[in-house]
């Protein structure tokens, strides 16, 4: 499995308190994304944890291959604007 370096990618899954924000945020911002549910995909876990080289989660990938591990929503703004996505 491949993240695309088009849109961007968020690694969660719904128990995750971080996720949950981090997904809302992007939702309310009308922002496209792929989400990848790492519990009806554990196998992405692997993927995730390459990426960031942790195991927290969420992990967000940006179309720049740059990616955020556990962000606050002020990180993913400020992200987001840096990419003119808003």
């Amino acid at each position: 499995m491949t993240t695309p370096t088009d849109q961007i990618t968020m690694f969660g899954a719904d128990w995750c308190r971080d996720c949950r924000r981090t997904k809302a945020q992007l939702d309310g911002l009308g922002i496209e994304y792929r989400y990848v549910d790492l519990e009806a995909d554990p196998a992405a876990a692997d993927v995730a944890r390459e990426i960031s080289g942790r195991t927290n989660i969420p992990v967000v990938v940006y179309p720049d291959a740059t990616h955020h591990v556990e962000p606050s929503n002020d990180d993913v703004a400020a992200k987001l604007r840096e990419l003119s996505l808003i």
